[in-house]
């Protein structure tokens, strides 16, 4: 009997039942171009239509099976998804009870002709050289962690804290993963370094791009043009290695024979993939380390909780400078006959005074703007949107207040407790504290930095620079003094991890200070400021550990919401029990109402049941959307239930 060319079909599609590999049959004409890896078309009976998809591989198939459909056509000839990506892609939704295909739409850019072509003209990419100079520069920038490179080289799982200082024009995190690259290109293997912003990602090219030549490095972020991420794709799927640096989706890159997988501060949230399915990039990275054998070191001023747990089971070793480094933190609080009110402690306003002599002084402050709570002031009962409900705020003294949720204006804005027309400010902005600041230091350059005033770089002239937590400007010799404002505001706020987000807002800040500067931390006592006050991050990632344990609270567990119709959620609930006997009692907390009639539950799992829950979720799904679209049933909403895995708050 003879056989036919069968190729499997992975079909661009949202839709959860389509997340599997059809068979489609390899017409004649198209045998020479059908091969894995490219783009193409196929018919979809179901949908009458024809779809894009990828062929992820070719098989054989015997003549006298059921007949299938033939390939409609092959869009391009260039294999834009290489195994060893669809493998990390499948593991990944598979991890998170996802699609696929949402994974690799976030890695693989569109089709772009002309790049395709020019791309197809120009010679092959030959492996970059690194210089002697540049791997000299590596060796000494890695020297203080004595177990670094060799740890790097045998492809191990790393926690490395990061030096908290500025480096030679450069923070020194950064020039700590441009070297740990350098190095693993010079031993000519790839490097990926993921970070969470275009301001980080500003550090480290500007770092390899003194030390590699320009074809070493590739940028790979949604910021550039469609025919530039292009060209850069396919650039990563020649065999020659390179070194890339990007966002989160990064962590996907088909780099050449990878080396080394570098994260960047793996608590910030601009690493959690908010796009289905959710998946983090340190747990991408953990997925692909595992796979590919690739070192993979994870680096912050701070350790998340996540890596920690990590380190305590030994699945993530480690790697300890040789001298420990931390900055001068002083624990300002009011003394003796200051008002409670006062926001600049006498210490922390004298260190700023005296800084302000020989350089830049850095203040941390929550929010942006100029007040961005207001309260009435009779009664304090916060000020509310007449239309919509939102917090009121004022944008400058004596202007009418507008919300902060639709924009409108408050202009006969009355109290719905007491009826009083009176507003207070009940808090000061960035904006606010600037000006209240610039009084108290005339004749001195004041700069405000926030997520619509980016600044990323200052001067090392004297200044008062207030800024947001994470919009702070880098400042190449360092500030000579930070102060970090609203400490006890931001721990207030109702969040599982908020200490730890905290922790690190205030690590990263200190981390910009020149050696020896004074760093304030105003008004805030408790474990988090000790911890910053004596830079022992890991040991207060260890204590929330600890904490969070008998609580069964992230990351000790997993967390899965499942959201959608109540019948969708319970039915989705029960068939869980069935296939997963090992949830524990207390294991669904809820259901409660969502939005627009639905409910949500959370479900805490072990790890060990990881597997189990994702697959019974993820065909709960499928069952529901095949629900919906069956013969001659009542139209309704499609995909009414909803699932994310990796919940990190229980926000119910």
């Amino acid at each position: 009997m003879t056989s036919r060319r069968v190729a499997r079909v992975l079909i661009d599609s949202p839709l959860p039942q389509l997340d599997r590999l059809f068979d489609y049959a390899v017409p004649d004409d198209l045998a020479e171009r059908a091969v894995p890896g490219v783009r193409v078309k196929v018919p979809l009976r179901s949908a009458g239509r024809t779809v894009e998809g990828y062929l992820v591989d070719l098989a054989e198939r015997s003549e006298g099976e059921r007949p299938l459909s033939d390939l409609e056509d092959v869009v391009s000839p260039v294999p834009v998804l290489v195994p060893a990506l669809y493998d990390l892609a499948r593991r990944a939704a598979d991890r998170a009870a996802g699609s696929a295909s949402d994974i690799l739409r976030l890695v693989i850019p569109k089709r772009m002709v002309r790049a395709e072509k020019a791309w197809a003209a120009a010679p092959a990419p030959r492996t970059p050289e690194v210089s002697s100079d540049a791997l000299a520069w590596a060796q000494t920038i890695i020297a203080p962690f004595p177990t670094l490179a060799d740890a790097v080289a045998a492809g191990e799982r790393l926690a490395v804290d990061a030096p908290p200082r500025p480096g030679a024009g450069h923070p020194a995190w950064a020039e700590l993963l441009a070297a740990i690259a350098v190095i693993t290109l010079a031993a000519g293997r790839s490097a990926i370094i993921v970070v969470p912003d275009h301001r980080d990602e500003t550090h480290v090219l500007s770092v390899l791009g003194e030390q590699l030549p320009a074809d070493a490095v590739i940028r790979d972020d949604a910021r550039r043009s469609g025919p530039e991420r292009y060209a850069s794709y396919l650039r990563l799927l020649a065999p020659a290695p390179i070194v890339v640096v990007g966002n989160r989706s990064t962590v996907y890159a088909p780099a050449s024979e990878v080396g080394a997988v570098l994260i960047w501060n793996d608590g910030d949230p601009l690493l959690a993939e908010p796009l289905s399915p959710g998946v983090h990039a340190r747990d991408a990275a953990l997925l692909r380390q595992e796979t590919e054998g690739s070192a993979l070191v994870l680096a912050g001023h701070t350790r998340t909780t996540d890596v920690e747990r990590l380190v305590a089971v030994g699945w993530v070793h480690e790697a300890s400078a040789r001298r420990r480094e931390s900055p001068t933190v002083v624990l300002s609080a009011t003394r003796e006959g200051e008002s409670r009110g006062t926001r600049v402690p006498s210490a922390a306003f004298a260190a700023a005074r005296e800084a302000l002599a020989n350089g830049p002084v850095l203040v941390q402050v929550a929010r942006p703007g100029y007040a961005p709570v207001l309260v009435c002031a009779d009664c304090r009962t916060p000020a509310r949107c007449p239309h919509c409900a939102g917090p009121l705020r004022a944008r400058r003294p004596g202007a009418v207040p507008d919300c902060t949720w639709c924009g409108r204006s408050a202009p006969a804005w009355s109290c719905s407790s007491c009826s009083s027309i009176r507003l207070r400010m009940a808090s000061s902005g960035n904006e606010r504290t600037a000006d209240e600041l610039g009084r108290a230091f005339p004749n001195t350059r004041v700069i405000v930095s926030d997520g619509e005033h980016q600044v990323t770089e200052i001067d090392g002239r004297p200044a008062l620079v207030v800024a947001t937590r994470g919009a702070e400007p880098f400042a190449p010799e360092g500030y000579r003094a930070v102060i970090l404002l609203d400490g006890d505001r931001m721990l207030m706020t109702e969040q599982l991890r908020i200490a730890e987000a905290c922790l690190r807002w205030w690590s990263d800040a200190a981390a910009l200070a020149a050696p020896r500067a004074p760093v304030h931390l105003v008004g805030v006592a408790g474990p988090a400021a000790r911890a910053l006050a004596t830079w022992s991050q890991a040991a207060h990632a260890r204590a929330e550990l600890a904490e969070r344990a008998p609580l069964q609270m992230p990351p000790t567990v997993r967390v899965a919401a499942v959201e959608g119709a109540a019948a969708a959620v319970g039915a989705s609930l029960r068939q869980l029990r069935d296939d997963v006997p090992t949830l524990a009692d207390g294991a669904v907390l809820g259901p409660v109402p969502g939005e627009e009639g639905s409910v949500r539950a959370l479900v805490r799992f072990e790890f060990s049941a990881g597997r189990a829950v994702a697959e019974s979720l993820r065909a709960a799904v499928i069952a529901q959307a095949l629900r919906g679209r069956r013969r001659g049933s009542v139209p309704g909403p499609r995909n009414t239930l909803r699932v994310r895995l990796d919940v990190p708050d229980l926000d119910l």
